[in-house]
C-alpha cells in the first residue's frame, strides 16, 4: 500500500426501474480526493463531470445526485478527457486507491473496456466497505452514510454526489487506520 491513497466515487446515469431502450449507465461523475495515509490529511477533493453518450440524466438520477443534464452540459468532459485528468493530475497508477464497495472499480473497468481505452487505475484496490466491516466486525456491510454515523464522522456535503463522497469516504479510511488503536 502506497502512503497515499486516491479515493473515488463514481455517480452514473440511473433510472428508477429499468433503463430506457438503448440506454446503458454511464460514468457522470468521478468523485476523488488524495488521503496522506501518514497524516490523514485529504488533498485535491474535486468532482469531474462526465459527458454520457449513451445515455440520458433522468430525473431519478438528477433527484438522487443533483447533477443535472444542464450542468453537465456546461461543465463535462469526455469520459476520456476524465481518464486523462486521472493520469495526468493524479498519476492514478502510481498509487492505491480506494472505492466504497466494488461498484466504482467494476464500473471503471467495464466502461474503459466498452471505449477501449485503457484502465487508468493501479490494480492495488482497497474496498472500504469490506475494510470498515473487517475493522468494526459490524455483523453488518453497511452503506456508506450509515457507516459514517457509526463512526460518529458528520457527513460533509451532498450524499450521492461523487466529490462529497470521496471527501467522506477518505474521512472513514482515516478513522479505521486509527479504529483498532483506540477500541
Amino acid at each position: 500500500m502506497t502512503n497515499k491513497i486516491i479515493i473515488i466515487d463514481l455517480e452514473a446515469t440511473c433510472w428508477e426501474g429499468i433503463p430506457p431502450k438503448g440506454e446503458v449507465s454511464e460514468i457522470i461523475e468521478i468523485g476523488i480526493c488524495l488521503l496522506d495515509t501518514l497524516t490523514g490529511e485529504i488533498s485535491d477533493n474535486r468532482g469531474i463531470l462526465v459527458k454520457p453518450t449513451h445515455s440520458k440524466i433522468s430525473p431519478f438520477c438528477t433527484q438522487l445526485t443533483t447533477i443535472t443534464p444542464e450542468l453537465v452540459a456546461r461543465e463535462g468532459v469526455s469520459f476520456e478527457k476524465a481518464l486523462q485528468i486521472l493520469k495526468r493530475e493524479y498519476q492514478a497508477y502510481q498509487y492505491t486507491w480506494a472505492s466504497y464497495g466494488n461498484y466504482d472499480k467494476n464500473m471503471l473497468q467495464k466502461q474503459c473496456a466498452l471505449r477501449k481505452l485503457p484502465y487508468p487505475m493501479r490494480n492495488e484496490h482497497i474496498n472500504v466497505k469490506e475494510l470498515f466491516q473487517e475493522v468494526t466486525q459490524h455483523p453488518k456491510r453497511l452503506g456508506m452514510h450509515q457507516a459514517l454515523n457509526y463512526l460518529k464522522i458528520p457527513l460533509v456535503g451532498t450524499h450521492h454526489r461523487g466529490k462529497d463522497d470521496a471527501y467522506n469516504i477518505a474521512k472513514i479510511m482515516h478513522c479505521l487506520s486509527h479504529y483498532q488503536l483506540t477500541n
